[in-house]
């Protein structure tokens, strides 16, 4: 019996998502070039035309397929001094599930070889995990921090759920957000210019040069 106020999934609705998930397994599994609309559809136990109906073309498919939500934390309401340990475990609890069925695995394995791939990891992370830093820190220092924190959680993501690397498959995900914590909280938090260095007196409205350095 259904809940009240519930609405019933529609049977396209199933479709779709059924046609999804199987673009994304084949996708990740075989590669864009090698996985067909027709391959799709029969791990979807659809028609080939169902696919071409709803997302119009295999480009169509692959570009719904990469959508990607990293349903990043709210960090305002993280005491400032958590804030990287709750990253690091976030991300991690985000992978640990079947990433078959994951947008963002398909995205990551896809961006070395594929433009479009490439173009949508840049634009998830500078929209959501650019936005969410910003939050938290002055908004100009933001995609340079955001950068930084990308470089961390996507080589974990490569290593441990994509080339599978036998030391970083085998550690906890308690034990890694214990480790990679402390680096993401460096680089949400530690000054991004070297103290005294050219660019920090500018910043602060100094005048970089000899005859600032030496009053007269």
């Amino acid at each position: 019996m259904r809940a009240e106020g519930s609405r019933p999934v529609r049977k396209s609705d199933r479709t779709r998502l059924a046609i999804l998930a199987a673009a994304r397994r084949q996708f990740t599994d075989l590669g864009y070039d090698k996985a067909s609309v027709r391959s799709i559809a029969g791990a979807a136990g659809i028609d080939p035309s169902m696919v071409i109906r709803y997302f119009g073309s295999k480009d169509g498919l692959f570009d719904a397929a990469l959508a990607a939500d990293l349903a990043l934390p709210d960090l305002v309401g993280v005491p400032p001094a958590d804030r990287g340990r709750t990253l690091a475990e976030h991300f991690v609890r985000r992978w640990e599930g079947d990433l078959h069925d994951d947008a963002l695995a398909l995205l990551l394995r896809s961006a070395a070889t594929n433009p479009a791939a490439a173009d949508r990891v840049r634009e998830i992370f500078r929209r959501q995990l650019v936005g969410m830093i910003a939050a938290v820190v002055p908004p100009a220092e933001a995609p340079r921090r955001a950068g930084l924190v990308a470089t961390q959680v996507l080589g974990l993501a490569l290593c441990r759920y994509l080339l599978r690397l036998p030391p970083v498959v085998g550690m906890t995900p308690a034990a890694i957000g214990r480790m990679i914590g402390p680096t993401l909280q460096r680089y949400l938090s530690e000054p991004l210019e070297e103290p005294g260095s050219a660019a920090e007196r500018l910043a602060g409205g100094g005048v970089a040069g000899p005859s600032a350095a030496q009053p007269r």
